[in-house]
């Protein structure tokens, strides 16, 4: 009997963004019929890409291009998808870059960060495995030495995958980890090095001190390092999700970013409104539990999928 075969990632990415994809078809629907693309119709698709998470300035964008490419002409539903996907697109393909292996000498120091319970940890494991495919030695510093839990549950997935891992005490320096593990990595000839950090954003001092600190540390041993900011993004959380961005590039430096849980969401349009507020790299998104549900973000394909265009 055969098994199954696994859905691929375009079936994922559907399946994971389908809440969104509902959400905005349902506002979209019944706002064009028949008539011509005037203001008013304009304000309808406006208002229901706001109340889709888009943002207002995406969704001021789109309108703006709607306007100048179909003002005065009559536009079916499903055009106005089409159209509304290809403008998504514009904005979501000058922010879709893969996190590329390229420091010289290695390792290249990827530092994740993000608040707790944003899926950093899992995140961190996917990451790994996704390096690993490509055939790239990988190490784990468990540098959230904050929390015993995020130390066990990085440790459990280090062995799960077959990456080696770097851990201390709960409460001990996480600086002095990631040194020991940048030294590690580079007796050992690791490619990339990822640094699980402290996600305590109640205390953004605190915060921004741990993460100065782990940098001058780094500095010590490779001036390049870290290579690579990452921050970890929850999609559920829609508009604050947002204001953690402005906030962890304020405390960290943030260099990219990863958008997680969107297959539990109707939010995943924030999405689109990071990309167009903030410009910052868009690694790769998470669309479900297992190892392989973590891939590069295709900004083509997620347009297609968040405005309903099969």
């Amino acid at each position: 009997m055969n098994e199954p075969s696994s859905p691929s990632w375009t079936e994922r990415v559907f399946g994971g963004f389908r809440k969104t994809s509902e959400r905005l078809s349902n506002n979209l629907t019944g706002v064009v019929g028949t008539a011509k693309l005037d203001d008013a119709t304009l304000d309808d698709v406006e208002d229901a890409l706001i109340v889709s998470d888009l943002g207002p300035a995406a969704a001021r964008r789109i309108r703006d291009r709607l306007a100048e490419k179909r003002f005065g002409l009559a536009i079916s539903e499903q055009e106005l998808r089409e159209a509304v996907a290809e403008e998504i697109a514009a904005i979501l393909r000058p922010v879709a870059k893969p996190l590329e292996i390229v420091a010289f000498p290695r390792p290249q120091v990827i530092l994740v960060i993000g608040v707790n319970g944003s899926g950093k940890t899992t995140t961190i494991a996917k990451l790994a495995h996704w390096l690993q495919e490509d055939d790239y030695g990988v190490m784990l510093a468990a540098g959230d030495t904050f929390r015993a839990a995020a130390i066990g549950q990085l440790a459990t997935w280090a062995e799960r995958i077959g990456a080696p891992i770097v851990r201390g005490p709960e409460g001990g320096d996480p600086a002095s980890i990631v040194f020991d593990g940048v030294k590690a990595a580079t007796e050992q000839g690791i490619d990339a090095l990822i640094v699980d950090t402290a996600g305590r954003l109640q205390n953004k001092r605190e915060l921004m001190d741990e993460l100065a600190k782990i940098r001058r540390v780094l500095g010590r041993l490779n001036a390049e390092a870290p290579h690579d900011v990452v921050l970890v993004l929850d999609a559920t959380n829609g508009q604050n999700a947002l204001n953690q961005i402005e906030t962890f590039m304020e405390v960290a430096g943030v260099t990219g970013l990863i958008m997680t849980k969107l297959d539990g969401t109707a939010r995943g349009g924030v999405l689109v409104a990071a990309a167009e507020q903030f410009g910052l790299p868009i690694h790769a998104i998470g669309v479900g539990e297992k190892l392989e549900d973590l891939r590069p973000f295709d900004p083509d394909l997620v347009a297609r999928v968040i405005a309903g265009v099969a």
